[in-house]
């Protein structure tokens, strides 16, 4: 293997992202919204101190969908570096067909393990061009991909048995839809020739249902700011010990979800605010997104404080 040759092949990715729960640290900014790489990298040097499969850089709770492409190039670069091997780097590719695959292709030359592919911008597409964006995508880079099911891009399982067949380096499944009858059908289609990960808003309330329909991790955004509780709930998962998902769920998440759904947008926003309210500032959201309010984050610390 040369030194320009990815560290993971696309198998080897895939077996490596199912082996625990999944970080997708937020993005730092300075009070003038500009990228605070500074903060950024200590914030990834304190998470990658914590047993997790995988890093997504630049993704939705990374505030991807604000930043430019030069942006997401430095961003990935950073992680890239700070991480150092710790664990796989996956950056995102997103846009029209032509935008992604520059993405991709950029991904790779920044030392990216793997592809966070995510909905196009805008439009809407039949399940016909949606095959031919994400293969063409999958053809441009000889990394793994991960593709993000949601939105605007919602593949059924007819649509994803032909991209695991004609694209060998599609490897992962993510779920951002959360409807469980295209889920089983896709998994009695594919069966283990994906990994798949749940990818709703807040995964861990639907964590121990998905376990059941092959989805053996998922995307946390709470490991930004509370890591032990994070990993201490996935743990739990994987042991289908429900009492104690409950007790986790009533103690902090299901309380956070109250938060969380005052706001469109607030998916992404309280996850920051979290990472503020531990005195480790990530500084704020870019529009259109917008911040807690002075409320709602002194209930987030609150709350924060029962679990840590």
């Amino acid at each position: 293997m040369t030194d320009n040759s990815p560290r993971y092949s696309p198998s080897e990715l895939a077996a490596q992202l199912k082996t625990g729960l999944l970080s997708f640290p937020v993005t730092h900014f300075h009070p003038d919204l500009s990228f605070n790489e500074a903060a950024y990298r200590e914030h990834l040097s304190w998470l990658s101190q914590y047993d997790v499969a995988g890093l997504f850089a630049a993704g939705g709770t990374g505030e991807g969908f604000s930043l430019t492409t030069a942006e997401i190039d430095t961003v990935v670069r950073a992680a890239v570096s700070e991480v150092n091997g710790r664990v796989p780097v996956i950056a995102p590719a997103t846009g029209g067909t032509a935008t992604a695959i520059a993405g991709a292709q950029a991904a790779e030359a920044a030392g990216a393990d793997g592809i966070l592919l995510l909905p196009p911008y805008l439009t809407e597409a039949g399940q016909r061009g949606l095959i031919e964006h994400v293969s063409a995508v999958c053809q441009s880079t000889s990394l793994g991909v991960t593709v993000y099911s949601r939105a605007n891009a919602i593949l059924n399982d007819a649509s994803v048995a032909q991209l695991v067949e004609r694209n060998p380096n599609l490897v992962c499944l993510k779920d951002g839809v959360g409807n469980i009858e295209m889920m089983t059908r896709t998994y009695a289609r594919v069966g283990e020739r994906l990994t798949y990960i749940g990818g709703l808003p807040t995964a861990e309330t639907f964590a121990l249902p998905l376990l059941q329909l092959g989805y053996s991790t998922y995307s946390s955004a709470i490991f930004n700011f509370v890591p032990e509780f994070a990993l201490s709930f996935y743990a739990d998962v994987v042991a289908q010990d429900r009492t104690s998902v409950y007790q986790k769920l009533n103690e902090f998440v299901l309380p956070y979800l109250d938060i969380r759904d005052r706001t469109k947008g607030y998916a992404v926003s309280i996850v920051k605010a979290g990472v503020n309210a531990i005195g480790r500032s990530a500084g704020p959201v870019r529009p259109p997104l917008q911040d807690l309010t002075d409320d709602e984050l002194a209930q987030l610390t609150e709350l924060i404080g029962k679990v840590k």
